[in-house]
């Protein structure tokens, strides 16, 4: 990119406003959230902005909001779609010159829904990522439990994979924490319960959020959890 277009073209922020107690954003995150002019966040089913919910008490009064509604289906075309749109709206408004700061709950490259804006618009405008606190660490200290120490080797298993690959995973883990659990949490604790790992797998719900739980995966009688649930397991 040439050195005058460059400078004429606003630049995109991924901000990591991290797992949901507004005081764990980083300072500058905190910063940038609140000399922001234009803020995009995601808004999954049309439903509130998690990531913007917790960055609220930052947020400028007239910043300009531009919600990207992203359906949340097992089909990953409408959201494919939507990310295209979004990041349309978004290039034009760098286009014109101005910042873009998007919102990201936990941390941007984890997980985050700001790496398919990333992976459109990154090659195109100057990007600057602000990493966040991650789920999994807010877990861990909420919980008092610690994720890995010396060589332990710590796996990161989304409960959206298949029961076959969870359960070899879980069978050769040291340390293991389970993300997306949600609808997915019948399979979870049935493989769980097939590997003798009851006893060492707590349940949190809605990390540093209020109404956050803890629970021993074994007392659950649920088969589903809130979406934003992580298992800490410790073999």
């Amino acid at each position: 990119m040439a050195g005058a277009e460059a400078m004429s073209k606003g630049t995109l922020y991924g901000v990591g406003v991290g797992p949901g107690d507004p005081e764990l954003m980083t300072v500058k995150a905190w910063r940038i959230v609140s000399m922001a002019k234009v803020i995009a966040y995601l808004s999954a089913n049309g439903g509130e902005s998690t990531a913007r919910k917790i960055a609220a008490p930052f947020v400028a009064e007239d910043v300009e909001e531009m919600a990207i509604d992203v359906p949340m289906k097992v089909e990953r075309a409408p959201a494919m779609a939507a990310y295209d749109e979004s990041a349309e709206r978004i290039a034009t408004k760098l286009d014109q010159g101005q910042d873009v700061v998007m919102l990201c709950e936990g941390d941007p490259f984890f997980y985050g829904s700001f790496i398919y804006v990333f992976e459109r618009l990154a090659s195109k405008f100057t990007t600057v990522i602000v990493p966040g606190v991650t789920s999994i660490t807010a877990a861990a200290a909420e919980m008092g439990r610690p994720l890995c120490m010396r060589d332990d080797v710590l796996k990161v298993l989304p409960a959206t994979l298949p029961a076959d690959r969870l359960r070899e995973e879980l069978m050769t883990a040291q340390s293991a924490a389970i993300i997306k659990v949600g609808r997915h949490f019948g399979k979870v604790k049935t493989i769980l319960s097939a590997l003798d790992l009851y006893s060492q797998a707590i349940a949190i719900e809605n990390a540093t959020h209020e109404g956050q739980r803890i629970r021993k995966v074994g007392e659950i009688v649920e088969d589903a959890l809130p979406y934003f649930t992580t298992i800490i397991v410790r073999a």
